[in-house]
């Protein structure tokens, strides 16, 4: 049986890694699209709007979440019973966190075509990530709420 310390570190370590995995599907995707839209762009002849790595970078910040997450539950190593809460939230907040980015840059990608077309609606697509992206905030702020009652 693993002992409370172990079960922290491993929670830390699966809200990283999987926040990370996130980031890394969701800003691949979209990156895959821009690069498609700067294709299209220079084949008709038209400027590659520069805006679209904004589209690509937007999935990046759930690594962070899950980073804050990660030094969070690292700090609770002290502390008597506090491995399965941990090894708990690590693993389904860092779920969520990644599965925002990934869903993310789903819709970046979405959005790197449809700016590069049409070159308007950069404030609405904009928007619409950031909605995706407030799910990964509330896992993480809800998460650290329930590790601030493991004392």
């Amino acid at each position: 049986m693993m002992n409370d310390a172990a079960m922290i570190v491993a929670g830390a370590i699966a809200c990283l890694g999987l926040a990370g995995a996130g980031s890394a599907f969701g800003t691949g995707l979209a990156a895959a699209a821009a690069v498609g839209a700067w294709k299209k762009c220079y084949a008709a002849n038209k400027p590659a709007p520069f805006l679209l790595l904004s589209f690509v970078g937007a999935p990046i910040t759930q690594t962070l979440y899950g980073m804050i997450l990660m030094f969070i539950m690292l700090g609770k190593t002290g502390v008597q019973g506090a491995g399965v809460p941990c090894l708990v939230a690590g693993i389904f907040a860092g779920l969520a966190i990644g599965l925002s980015a990934l869903f993310q840059g789903r819709a970046g990608a979405a959005a790197c075509d449809a700016q590069a077309e049409t070159n308007q609606g950069f404030t609405n697509y904009l928007a619409a990530l950031g909605i995706v992206e407030t799910v990964a905030i509330f896992a993480m702020v809800f998460a650290l709420i329930a590790l601030a009652s493991v004392k």
